[in-house]
């Protein structure tokens, strides 16, 4: 017998629900009237599978991306991932999960003035690294050598971000993310050096699919983003690092800031924030009403000079690598010892108890063997990393007594 009580609140919920889809056809509607012409309107977006939780959500398709990845498995384990400095115990250097909100914070800012989907924006920014293994870009080229040699592809992260959305998430199922935010996460590279980056507008999953055959093949891509904010985001990588390294530099003592050259700080200055503000601000004067995303020549060419000021004073700096030789037989040992316990099907190892028990079946039976193994040392944390290798290979203390 259904009461009074339950009828006024059944009414209730499809009243709101009814109140919330007209709220969402008025913000679609707006989309079309207040964004640029080149920005990528959510009525476009599009996914690889029905999607009928989506499709009913009082959100638009990419605040709900933004949300899927905020509460995924993949995006807590930004806490405790490197970004350029490994075990260094000072808290005031840049961790992964502090890089991806700085990324996200200047493209939102920039995507603004040049009135651009800010939803895409989000989600590409938040979900962009969410493939880097424990150790940064050094630990992707360690894990890179262990894969070509079991799968005959490398280990990019760009890659493995994908795969970590589409086939990791949700124990196997993933997340079912639109083709805009995976493309953008997939040719995010800020590593290359440009002056400007213009979007192909050719986003569909057989594009899609094609990049990643592409990348597992050459290990580079000659493709830009699909979007212009995804032109955005990867333009902002380097814009959210560059500045924020060298303050971390000048931290750890690697080097004093009137090492900085003279003509890097007359364009750009010789602090993060006067670097990201003079970025930023040289970016939205360039792209304003452009269906590009770029530099001026000035900057542009300052830029690199600090970049490559960067590579040689920080990232290629052995002062930072000593250990690396370590981590790296560390990670061939770990990957060994891991493999051999899906082989033995040993189930209270750490893969199946931390990993596969949380995994779907057809995962488990599709997937190759070093392929799993590669995907969770790929989602570990640095600090994870070494307690599973200390549980795996450093011996404990036996008791005082044995007959007690």
């Amino acid at each position: 017998m259904i009461s009074f009580s339950d009828n006024s609140n059944l009414m209730s919920k499809m009243n709101k629900l009814s109140k919330l889809n007209k709220i969402k056809e008025d913000l679609i509607k707006r989309e079309k009237s207040v964004l640029s012409q080149y920005a990528c309107l959510s009525c476009n977006a599009i996914r690889r599978r029905k999607d009928f939780t989506a499709d009913s959500d009082h959100r638009l398709p990419f605040a709900i991306d933004t949300d899927r990845i905020l509460y995924s498995r993949g995006y807590t384990r930004y806490i405790d991932k490197t970004q350029v400095f490994s075990l260094v115990p000072n808290d005031l250097i840049t961790h992964r999960a502090l890089h991806v909100q700085f990324l996200s914070k200047i493209s939102r800012t920039i995507g603004t003035f040049l009135r651009l989907n800010l939803d895409l924006i989000e989600a590409i920014a938040l979900g962009h690294d969410i493939g880097h293994p424990p150790f940064g870009h050094d630990g992707e080229k360690m894990l890179s050598k262990i894969s070509k040699k079991m799968l005959n592809k490398p280990f990019l992260h760009n890659l493995q971000s994908i795969r970590i959305f589409e086939h990791l998430e949700k124990g196997g199922s993933g997340l079912n993310l639109t083709v805009q935010v995976l493309d953008g996460i997939l040719l995010h590279n800020g590593e290359e050096d440009f002056i400007k980056t213009k979007p192909t507008y050719n986003f569909s999953f057989e594009n899609l699919d094609k990049e990643i055959m592409k990348l597992e093949k050459t290990c580079i891509t000659d493709t830009e983003p699909a979007t212009l904010e995804g032109c955005l985001v990867k333009i902002c990588d380097t814009i959210s690092y560059v500045g924020r390294d060298l303050e971390d530099a000048i931290t750890l003592k690697l080097f004093s800031r009137d090492m900085i050259p003279k003509e890097i700080k007359k364009v750009l200055g010789d602090t993060a924030g006067k670097i990201v503000y003079n970025l930023v601000v040289d970016v939205i004067c360039e792209s304003y009403d452009k269906d590009y995303i770029g530099f001026s020549q000035d900057t542009a060419e300052a830029l690199y000079k600090l970049k490559n000021f960067n590579r040689k004073h920080i990232y290629n700096n052995k002062m930072i690598k000593t250990q690396h030789k370590k981590i790296e037989k560390m990670m061939e040992l770990l990957f060994e010892s891991c493999l051999e316990d899906l082989e033995k099907e040993s189930r209270k190892s750490p893969i199946y108890r931390d990993f596969l028990n949380n995994m779907n079946e057809q995962y488990i039976s599709s997937t190759l063997k070093p392929q799993i193994v590669l995907d969770y040392i790929a989602g570990m944390t640095d600090r994870y990393f070494r307690e599973i290798f200390e549980e795996k290979f450093v011996a404990e203390k036996l008791p005082r007594y044995f007959n007690e």
